[in-house]
């Protein structure tokens, strides 16, 4: 039992390491979303339109992860993927939108998003979304 507990505490360990950006201009999905990644062990920063997500991620490249909303002020989710594959950086980008038209999903895919979330969708989804970027299981959802 005791090399159990050992493991589980390593792997908390790893997946802390795991920095995960979320941009959406809807503070209550920004603070959901947080806190759920957060409450599974991600280290999680938040951001409230695209210039604040490119200031982010031009301060810190140490994300991950990006989960962008596709519609927002000051450039959109795929606005910001743009700029990521332009600026050559590694982060893994999740699109959500709670409507996503045919030549945007195909856009988004051709620019390598990782993953496309319709709104509404489950917090399993989008743990699992994240889980499979990170290479890890997810665990559950924990608030």
């Amino acid at each position: 039992m005791e090399n159990r507990l050992l493991w589980v505490s390593v792997m908390e360990c790893a997946v802390a390491a795991i920095k995960v950006l979320i941009v959406d201009d809807d503070q209550g999905s920004r603070e959901l979303l947080s806190e759920v990644l957060a409450s599974n062990g991600y280290a999680v920063v938040a951001a409230a339109d695209g210039a604040s997500a490119r200031e982010e991620l031009a301060r810190d490249d140490g994300y991950k992860v990006v989960i962008a909303d596709l519609r927002m002020p000051n450039g959109s989710g795929l606005d910001l993927l743009r700029e990521m594959r332009r600026g050559n950086h590694q982060q893994e980008l999740i699109l959500m939108s709670s409507f996503m038209t045919t030549i945007e999903k195909q856009q988004a895919l051709e620019l390598g998003a990782r993953a496309l979330l319709e709104k509404p969708f489950r917090l399993s989804q989008l743990l699992d979304a994240v889980g499979n970027i990170a290479d890890r299981k997810s665990i559950g959802i924990k608030l």
